[in-house]
């Protein structure tokens, strides 16, 4: 799961990018408006954090082009003001949860994956099946047979981009944009690190290598 977050406390802003990093997700962040604007447009996120007081443009601004332009990504307002009033038009312009600075981080993540599962129910299963491997991406739990596999948050994430898209080719590339934030600028070989990883775990035959193109999950034979 890639996520935006556009606030423009710094120290907040990050803050909430270094513990949702933890819980497994990429994060992106930036502080201003217009430039929130722009990334949630021309990236496909799966979750947006939106501060309502930015600079460029505001919370409600950005929320209401999002929705103006078709994008349905779920949105998530903060906001340091506190009134029924700016909830309603938070909610108007078609953001999915308000959350009320100051909030306790818990809840905030609880939200998020609240916010995700909703999605996440609205199309496919969260469950998904590849022959003996059984991947809960909603309860981030991974099950071989009757065994649980346990996986870090960084792991679970690569093979959660392989699972659902179980049987196609997942490149590189892909996995990098939606594991590892838009500023990462390491070795692209870490992919393969963490696919070596899950074959370890997983069994070898589980992910197919697909040469020059990427990464393929299926069942083995």
């Amino acid at each position: 799961m890639r996520l935006l977050i556009v606030e423009d406390e710094k120290r907040l802003a990050l803050s909430l990018a270094k513990g949702l990093t933890a819980e497994g997700y990429a994060v992106d962040v930036v502080h201003d408006g217009r430039e929130g604007l722009h990334r949630a447009t021309e990236t496909l996120y799966d979750l947006v954090i939106l501060d309502i007081m930015l600079p460029g443009l505001n919370g409600y601004r950005v929320c209401a082009a999002l929705r103006a332009a078709g994008h349905d990504v779920p949105i998530l307002m903060l906001t340091a003001k506190d009134g029924e009033y700016d909830e309603a038009e938070g909610l108007d312009t078609g953001a999915d949860d308000y959350l009320t600075k100051p909030f306790s981080y818990v809840v905030l993540v609880a939200r998020v994956k609240a916010l995700l599962r909703r999605r996440g129910s609205a199309g496919s299963s969260p469950v998904h099946v590849v022959g003996e491997l059984r991947v809960d991406t909603a309860a981030h739990r991974v099950h071989l047979g009757e065994h649980e596999v346990v996986l870090t948050a960084k792991e679970f994430a690569v093979l959660e981009q392989l699972v659902v898209r179980a049987g196609e080719v997942v490149s590189k590339a892909q996995i990098l944009e939606h594991v590892w934030d838009f500023a990462y600028d390491g070795d692209p070989n870490i992919v393969e690190v963490y696919v070596s990883t899950l074959r370890r775990k997983l069994g070898a035959p589980l992910i197919r290598t697909v040469r020059g193109a990427g990464y393929r999950l299926e069942a083995s034979r």
